[in-house]
């Protein structure tokens, strides 16, 4: 469990890397993205481990990924400027 943890975690700070060197300017600062990729795949593991019981730990990682790409998800700002209609 401690392996799947820490490979977890591992894969949470690789995604989260890869996200910062694709839409840096889409992103807050680094070590909240970092931070947000290594605890959503933490927990993505911990959910999946608990749902799904030991011997997954393939199951456990794709958990971990899905987790920790949707907490990053949630870091994304808008590309471009907002257009905002007339006023009345």
């Amino acid at each position: 469990m401690i392996l799947e943890a820490l490979g977890s975690a591992v894969l949470g700070l690789v995604l989260s890397w890869a996200a910062l060197h694709r839409l840096a300017h889409r992103l807050p600062a680094r070590p909240l993205v970092l931070a947000t990729g290594v605890a959503g795949a933490l927990f993505g593991d911990f959910v999946t481990h608990s749902a799904l019981g030991p011997g997954n730990p393939v199951l456990s990682l794709v958990g971990a990924a899905i987790v920790s790409t949707a907490s990053l998800s949630l870091l994304l700002r808008p590309a471009g400027r907002l257009r905002r209609s007339a006023p009345a």
